[in-house]
């Protein structure tokens, strides 16, 4: 029986079956969930160029049609139109990190350059309410949509549907990681159903973590067309010679499987990663992680400018906060700490207070209750928290204060956890990549459990971030922050 979806049914993904038909339900759930969001972009476009025409009085103009329809009609044409060139729609990208909405703002800059040109050449006066007003909204509306179509299809693969089934294929380490993180994050869409390993075997016999072990390397490509897998994960195993792979690739024609090759650099991806042809080979170009230049400048001023925002939005919030710690405990509203920041630099850190006076003499004796990862001090249920206090942690309300760090420069709306001085001086030469860039308000160790994290998976993430960097994921962080905080996992 097939399960409800988006706009109809999404059918859960298959695993091995011994028909072709196999890799057709897998198909049908992608290619539906494209249909959903190639509606909802045009219904949004549609929506937002109707509701300008209301809002502005366009069809009170004696020249509507000549004035507005053109106008509107070629708007909504011209976005759609670099939605589908700009590969927004690509089932490749669809739900899946931050491309999708790079390649969406791509598309909606192209638009609006093209937009533009044509006001130019055309002499149009209202061209002006189309370029800032019209492709501005629609992209809002259109990325809200998307959003709230990926939560759904998020929420049916934690529940193991819309999932495409991989067969992995390399030695059992590296697959094995590959297992353990396709568990771990079901968000991405892949569930490991087959296992090829050199020799046919995997660490528990014929299974490798529960996954059955189907074959040798040398029989991918028999396994993919008989028992229809739609994603062939090659993972490192000297094995795979350029030729190896390249007659793989060619064995996978024809079928619905696409092939993906990891790389030795498993924790560089996003813009850095480029496939250039030198002399006919084929060759990953890996650029150097971004500390200076235009975007860093641009990221300095959505800083200053974010917090000098959000600081007069919260200033009755944060006044209320400070009159609620007072009364509830002796000793300020707001508690400053030395922290250390870009390039080792240490600065004074602000937070609303949410211990008692003197909490940091008692830390001695709570030696043993220790609940921290690596470096970190945590007490889950620390005795030294106030009773705000622990209302203030969980909704991470106590770090507003820290919106003036990013006024004054010293931190960023986005980046890695700030360390204490003490955890500075035990960081080894890796780890102190994270002095490269501020420290930040929020991160990708906010977004993905904070202090229930343990201490390897933190810091992989903060080096993630350093090397990884860009604008669209600053933008994906702040999001899903607003999440974060509301369900306070891993904030004590």
């Amino acid at each position: 029986m097939r399960q409800g979806g988006l706009v109809g049914p999404f059918p859960p993904a298959r695993g091995r079956l011994a028909d072709e038909e196999v890799s057709r339900p897998a198909i049908e759930w992608e290619q539906r969930y494209r249909r959903t969001v190639i509606i909802g972009d045009t219904a949004a476009t549609a929506f937002v160029v109707a509701g300008i025409g209301e809002f502005f009085g366009a069809r009170d103009a004696a020249n509507w049609h000549e004035k507005w329809g053109i106008l509107a009609f070629g708007t909504e044409l011209l976005v759609l139109s670099a939605l589908a060139v700009g590969r927004s729609w690509s089932p490749a990208v669809l739900g899946q990190g931050a491309e999708e909405f790079r390649r969406l703002g791509r598309s909606l800059f192209a638009a609006t350059v093209v937009l533009a040109l044509g006001g130019i050449a055309l002499t149009s006066r209202n061209i002006k309410l189309w370029i800032f007003v019209a492709i501005p909204a629609i992209g809002l509306v259109i990325m809200f949509a998307r959003y709230l179509l990926r939560l759904s299809l998020h929420s049916r693969r934690k529940e193991g549907r819309c999932l495409r089934p991989v067969l992995a294929a390399g030695s059992p380490a590296t697959v094995r990681d590959l297992i353990t993180r396709t568990r771990k994050f079901p968000h991405i869409g892949w569930r490991v159903e087959a296992v090829c390993t050199p020799d046919g075997r995997g660490l528990d016999g014929d299974e490798l973590d529960g996954v059955p072990v189907v074959g040798r390397l040398t029989d991918v490509a028999k396994h993919v067309r008989h028992d229809g897998y739609r994603v062939v994960a090659v993972t490192p195993d000297p094995y795979w010679t350029p030729d190896r792979l390249q007659r793989l690739a060619w064995n996978l024609e024809g079928s619905d499987a696409e092939m993906v090759v990891a790389p030795v650099l498993m924790e560089v991806a996003g813009p850095r990663l480029h496939v250039d042809a030198v002399l006919g080979i084929p060759l990953l170009r890996v650029s150097l992680p971004t500390f200076t230049g235009g975007r860093r400048a641009i990221k300095a001023v959505v800083d200053r400018v974010g917090a000098a925002v959000l600081l007069m939005l919260f200033a009755p919030l944060m006044a209320g906060v400070a009159l609620l710690v007072l009364a509830d405990s002796p000793g300020g509203a707001f508690y400053r700490q030395r922290r250390v920041g870009k390039d080792g630099r240490e600065f004074t850190i602000l937070k609303f207070r949410t211990m008692v006076v003197g909490a940091h003499r008692a830390r001695a004796e709570l030696a043993d209750r220790d609940e921290g990862a690596g470096l970190l001090f945590k007490v889950r249920r620390d005795p030294r928290v106030t009773r705000v206090g622990a209302v203030l942690r969980r909704y991470s309300i106590d770090e507003l204060p820290q919106l003036f760090n990013v006024l004054t420069g010293a931190m960023s709306l986005v980046g890695p956890r700030p360390p204490l001085p003490e955890e500075c001086a035990a960081y080894d030469p890796d780890i102190r990549r994270r002095l490269l860039v501020k420290p930040g308000l929020t991160g990708l160790w906010q977004i993905s459990g904070r202090s229930d994290l343990p201490w390897e998976e933190a810091v992989r993430l903060d080096l993630r971030y350093v090397e990884d960097w860009s604008l669209a994921l600053d933008t994906v962080i702040l999001w899903k922050t607003m999440r974060a905080v509301l369900h306070g996992q891993g904030a004590y």
